[in-house]
């Protein structure tokens, strides 16, 4: 049977993927079956469905994630507009990528679907995918735009250590909630280390910046702990690793008075970080000429940085994060213009075909 895109995203925006994506998995499971393909799923929960070609050539893979945040978003329609969790992060793109799949003439290479469960939780997925390819296009909500660069991430928990001491006596002991005051105002500095990362020519400067305190047990107690978390989004070549040491330095160089300990806060899979492809290379340029939109950053992180080292990799689909009124992914009035999910099938087709036709 013959792909309908239309029907399939109406399909995928009413079926429920927010805490547990087995329905959406079965539906694509079972559109690639009926489209005369193999498919097979992992043990981490991705979708694989692989394409060869007569001819040795390039391996091109097209990624997106099944899951949403939730609550569930009920459908609605009104006309090209699609409403309803998911419609642009990322079923509209999934809509796009299967065009694209489905049609593309694999004449040499290999095109391979690999479709992940958790994107928006721990990309446990990502993580365990074992694939090596020469192209990747990652399918989120870019307005058409083809997007080569995005910051990362990291997430931590700097703590002070004090000394209690009896709130009526506070020269006996050493107040973790006073040594806080002088952690935030050091991370005012921080940008400015000699290691910082330059300012990134379309990323711009990363920054760093607390998002939660908490410290103390009794309030007639001199506090012995105060923790402090941050929110690291960097910009290339920061790594996870290369953040953590550059603020321990920092700390004991402008918080002496108190001890402070940093830690990244666990998690079973790398930190999404911070990747950047070539503007001017065959991908890029390829699929902008194709969609007509601009090469530039993307405004989230995505797990398109667990495959830019391995080859060139952009960001690219239909629909917006935001517009003029507000949030769209993510917020109630999700949606995707079922015109702009055809233009971007269409785009990719074109880049796809490109390397392996």
């Amino acid at each position: 049977m013959a792909f309908d895109p239309e029907s399939f995203l109406e399909t995928a925006v009413q079926t429920p993927s927010t805490e547990d994506v087995s329905a959406m998995r079965e539906l694509l499971v079972s559109t690639i079956e009926a489209e005369g393909f193999g498919v097979r799923v992992d043990d981490a929960g991705n979708t694989i469905s692989t394409r060869d070609g007569d001819e040795p050539g390039p391996h091109v893979v097209l990624n997106t994630h099944i899951d949403t945040v939730p609550p569930h978003v009920e459908f609605s329609r009104d006309g090209d507009i699609i409403r309803g969790r998911g419609s642009c992060d990322a079923k509209g793109p999934l809509t796009a990528l299967l065009v694209a799949f489905f049609n593309t003439n694999v004449v040499r290479g290999k095109l391979t679907l690999a479709i992940t469960p958790d994107e928006e939780v721990l990309s446990l997925g990502a993580a365990a995918l074992d694939i090596s390819a020469d192209a990747y296009i990652v399918g989120e909500p870019t307005n058409l735009d083809v997007c080569n660069a995005a910051k990362g991430r990291f997430e931590g928990t700097i703590t002070v250590h004090g000394d209690n001491a009896h709130a009526a006596e506070p020269q006996s002991g050493k107040n973790a909630v006073t040594g806080a005051g002088q952690v935030l105002r050091a991370l005012d500095t921080f940008l400015e280390r000699d290691d910082a990362p330059p300012v990134h020519p379309e990323l711009g400067a990363a920054t760093l910046t607390p998002t939660m305190i908490d410290g103390g047990t009794a309030s007639n107690q001199v506090p012995a702990e105060c923790r402090i978390t941050v929110d690291r989004r960097s910009v290339p070549p920061e790594t996870a690793d290369s953040f953590t040491t550059s603020l321990e330095a920092h700390l004991r160089e402008h918080v002496p008075d108190f001890e402070c300990t940093f830690a990244l806060t666990e998690r079973p899979t790398p930190f999404l970080e911070a990747f950047e492809t070539d503007d001017d290379g065959k991908l890029a340029q390829t699929l902008a000429a194709a969609s007509g939109g601009d090469i530039c950053p993307f405004s989230a992180a995505t797990e398109a940085s667990y495959f830019a080292a391995d080859a060139p990799t952009v960001v690219f689909g239909p629909g917006v994060l935001a517009d003029d009124e507000g949030a769209v992914a993510h917020a109630p009035r999700e949606y995707v213009r079922f015109s702009e999910v055809e233009a971007a099938g269409a785009a990719i087709t074109e880049t796809v075909a490109s390397f392996l036709s």
